[in-house]
């Protein structure tokens, strides 16, 4: 029987193309449909390895993608929300909650695939609202999913009767190794272990495959799947590099620990395929989870040690910044709503700290344009912004506890230090979007103004600091100082404008240039107005 080899490469090619569409399509109806939740579940539910377990299993199980929730870990890790041991509890159960997919390939629907997309059509083009259409998505996707697995089983078929094919099965079959190899490369390209499972049970299920060969390319797909956490790593801070070692060695370990078991592990296998009456497809899938589910079982207790041997292999500066609140514990509410007052002080006074970082990296990333400074400049603002809400939320529930007149007002003068505080991160922020329009758009300014940009970001970056001190002090002589640079900022400002319109009538100066230099300075101005907002609050009362 002779094999055309361009319908078969062309019929998988295109099952491939709907099945790797229907999985995305799942995935964003699932993620769009859970929002901004699946942060916040790494964020809150991540107190122990154990339960960093429970929530990569939950948000893998919502995205259809343990590539995606491990860059989300990584990208929490690098942030500082997140540390290296409950990144690895989280790196687990993303493991074992990327299954899932594979369990659902093995339910033998592929002849209503069409009807399916049918269905989710219906959802997403006659139906406004956006749950309506995030639920079209999903059943679209997994329509999708089925029939791009029947194209591409149909288009491998034909394969049986292929030698060279033939002769790389029983390679594969004769050596454990090579088949970890193909799986973990294959996996590296497609950079989705969901998609190359998938694709593994149609070869299974075709025949095409044996158990022998199938089992160890399983587990060099895990190993792949690691790619998109590595490159997720790459420039991130020291931190995150590890939790991305550490996806590569627990997927490692667990290859290995299963090669040396192969010969037992393949006998359960086929037991369980005997006695569960399993078609192909859910074969594969419990070897799946049965995989995903041991080595987590075998490895959790000695996530400290793999915590220690990544820490090892990457040297470096774990330093990152710690966003979550420090100082603001529930019990002071109802205890002593004065004690919270100093609480949330303290608070107010770290975020300001990390106003003032932000100000020097946005200062560096004008001065260098090294996007490690931005990317330092945008962790700075998140941890801002995610201090503004703790604390204002802790400051509105101290405030509907009994205060005296001297704890109102400072309660109201805590309310506003936040927002000011957060203004200022938000003025850096934007001045580290300048200079990407600046960067993108390829706009040269003159040495001269440089220069000013330069002079009007230290006495402004001086005049925050001094104004953060003199809050958390209550240091008048400070405060007063504040004031007086405040106005020397004013006076800048309005001087610096003078002469960036000297420099455009004389053509010393572009238009573009011209925005960048003017947005900058405005930005410093109000910095400025935000400092002498705090160092007001010192001036007009005689304790914070």
């Amino acid at each position: 029987m002779e094999i055309n080899l361009q319908e078969v490469l062309f019929q998988f090619l295109g099952g491939l193309g709907i099945f790797l569409y229907g999985v995305k399509q799942m995935g964003d109806g699932l993620q769009a449909s859970a929002g901004d939740r699946l942060r916040e579940i790494l964020d809150r539910f991540t107190t122990n390895p154990v339960m960093g377990v429970f929530a990569g299993i939950l948000v893998t199980i919502l995205i259809q993608s343990s590539s995606g929730t491990t860059v989300i870990t990584v990208g929490l890790v690098s942030a500082g929300f997140m540390t290296l041991k409950q990144a690895i509890g989280v790196i687990m159960g993303a493991n074992i909650g990327t299954t899932v997919t594979a369990f659902i390939i093995g339910i033998d629907i592929g002849d209503y695939s069409l009807l399916i997309l049918a269905l989710g059509s219906m959802f997403i083009f006659f139906f406004k609202n956006k749950k309506s259409n995030n639920f079209g998505r999903i059943i679209y996707g997994f329509g999708a999913l089925f029939y791009g697995l029947e194209l591409m089983s149909a288009g491998m078929n034909p394969l049986l009767d292929f030698q060279s094919f033939h002769d790389l099965s029983l390679n594969m079959s004769n050596s454990p190794i090579l088949s970890v190899f193909v799986g973990t490369i294959f996996t590296m390209i497609v950079q989705s272990s969901s998609v190359t499972i998938g694709i593994l049970q149609g070869l299974f299920s075709e025949g095409l495959l044996d158990l022998h060969a199938a089992l160890p390319v399983l587990f060099g797909d895990n190993i792949g799947a690691t790619i998109t956490a590595v490159l997720a790593s790459l420039g991130a801070t020291v931190a995150a590099k590890r939790a991305a070692a550490t996806h590569v060695l627990f997927n490692i370990i667990g290859t290995v620990i299963f090669l040396i078991f192969l010969p037992v592990y393949m006998t359960f296998i086929a037991f369980l395929q005997e006695s569960m009456n399993l078609n192909p497809e859910m074969t594969i899938a419990f070897a799946h989870g049965t995989f995903t589910v041991t080595n987590t079982i075998i490895q959790l207790p000695f996530v400290a040690v793999l915590a220690m041997i990544v820490t090892k292999l990457i040297p470096g500066d774990d330093s990152y910044i710690e966003y979550k609140p420090k100082y603001l514990d529930p019990i002071f509410i109802e205890q002593s709503s004065s004690i919270a007052l100093s609480q949330s002080k303290e608070e107010i006074i770290r975020m300001g700290h990390f106003a003032i970082q932000e100000m020097e990296e946005s200062h560096k990333y004008l001065k260098t344009k090294h996007q490690k400074n931005a990317e330092k400049a945008n962790q700075l603002e998140e941890a801002i912004n995610n201090l503004d809400q703790k604390i204002t939320d802790y400051l509105v529930k101290v405030g509907t506890t009994q205060l005296t007149g001297l704890e109102s007002e400072r309660h109201a003068i805590l309310i506003d230090a936040v927002r000011n505080i957060e203004r200022i991160g938000d003025h850096a922020e934007n001045i580290c979007e300048l200079v990407d329009y600046q960067q993108t758009n390829r706009v040269q300014m003159t040495d001269q103004a440089a220069a000013d940009l330069d002079e009007m970001f230290i006495l402004t970056i001086e005049t925050v600091t001094k104004s953060i001190h003199a809050f958390d002090s209550n240091d008048r002589d400070l405060a007063r100082e504040v004031a007086e640079q405040e106005e020397q900022i004013d006076k800048m400002e309005r001087k610096l404008r003078k002469q960036h319109i000297l420099r455009l009538n004389n053509g010393k100066c572009t238009g573009q240039a011209g925005i960048v230099f003017v947005d900058i300075i405005s930005n410093l101005e109000r910095m400025g107005d935000h400092a002498v907002n705090l160092a007001e609050t010192v001036l007009g009362i005689r304790d914070i």
